[in-house]
């Protein structure tokens, strides 16, 4: 986690770019020592926003599960992890 004044984003940006494009992590912008704003790389955030998405569907499923619903068969799981794992060569 990198907390820098939000000062600096006027005079940093491109160091401050820089350092969200290297390190993949968020740079935390404080105002007057607390708190106030989120910059990072917009494929960190991406990225991040699969994985929310994904926990989120995998508790709308487990939740299902749970009140009874259908599982799916071995042939539509291996198709979803085929998906995945092709999509997750591409993004390397």
């Amino acid at each position: 986690m990198y907390i820098e004044a939000s000062a600096t984003i006027r005079s940093k940006y491109n160091e401050i770019a820089k350092l969200c494009k290297e390190s993949g992590e968020p740079v935390y912008l404080t105002k007057n020592g607390k708190g106030d704003l989120v910059v990072m790389d917009i494929a960190a955030f991406e990225r991040r926003a699969r994985e929310l998405k994904l926990a989120e569907d995998l508790f709308a499923i487990r939740s299902a599960r749970m009140n009874g619903a259908k599982g799916h068969s071995i042939a539509e799981v291996r198709g979803v992890l085929s998906e995945t794992i092709e999509n997750a060569k591409k993004e390397k």
